[in-house]
């Protein structure tokens, strides 16, 4: 059946899709969007976009490590074909994260952050870049010549830099980008002492800015359950560097 479809009706698929956990079709159907319409998304869109990447990476990565930790539990009592059948799956699972990943920042680098506006559109743009190489740089296995690493610090870099400089201290995305930021630290440099010092900053300048002035906090429960988090984390971190 060939029907006709307006950018309403194709967000609206969007809206189903991702209620039905179809992610992929969630990714089609914006694509479609970026491809008809232009790279400029609305908030809605752009918000169902990056939950569609991150559920359908969460869901890759989280099936790798159960094999991991598999391989680990049961490397004494397997036999030698067990083990090469579990290395041959987590091998798949592992190329199913590198294209999903290399997707994601193509979509990104070629499209979406070159239109995108200064200030929150780009600063939430290149944080999904970071993120994506920081994935990516997970897996350095596949790619031992590639410097996935540094390209998920200079994305990171300068999404922070330019969060600095257009978004107040509570705005969520800034928040979550200093978050993804301190995580980057904590798991591909093996840092939890830059980790902490990135998120105590931004956590410390969120409660001095909302204490400053608590009417100009936008999102307020957005920008509360993100501290949350980077509060737990933080609580991990410095156990960690009391242990070492």
């Amino acid at each position: 059946m060939n029907i006709t479809l307006s950018r309403l009706d194709r967000l609206y698929l969007a809206k189903v899709a991702d209620q039905a956990e179809r992610y992929q079709d969630v990714i089609a159907q914006l694509k479609d969007i970026i491809d008809t319409d232009g790279p400029h998304l609305t908030i809605d869109e752009r918000n169902l976009l990056s939950i569609a990447y991150k559920n359908l990476t969460a869901n890759f990565r989280s099936s790798w490590r159960t094999i991991d930790i598999l391989q680990k539990k049961e490397a004494l009592s397997s036999t030698r074909q067990e083990v090469k059948l579990m290395r041959v799956q987590k091998e798949r699972i592992e190329k199913d994260i590198d294209t999903l990943c290399r997707d994601a920042v193509d979509l990104l680098e070629h499209k979406l952050i070159p239109a995108a506006s200064d200030g929150e559109e780009k600063v939430f743009y290149s944080k999904m870049r970071g993120d994506y190489y920081r994935y990516l740089a997970e897996l350095t296995r596949l790619h031992p010549k590639e410097d996935l690493a540094a390209t998920s610090l200079d994305a990171y870099r300068f999404a922070y830099r330019h969060a600095l400089e257009t978004l107040p201290a509570t705005h969520p995305t800034r928040l979550g980008l200093a978050l993804n930021f301190a995580v980057y630290f904590h798991d591909i440099m093996r840092s939890p002492e830059r980790a902490c010092h990135l998120a105590k900053h931004a956590f410390d300048e969120a409660v001095r800015t909302a204490s400053e002035s608590p009417s100009s906090v936008a999102n307020l429960e957005d920008s509360l359950m993100i501290l949350q988090l980077m509060r737990d984390d933080l609580i991990l971190w410095q156990g960690e560097i009391r242990r070492d």
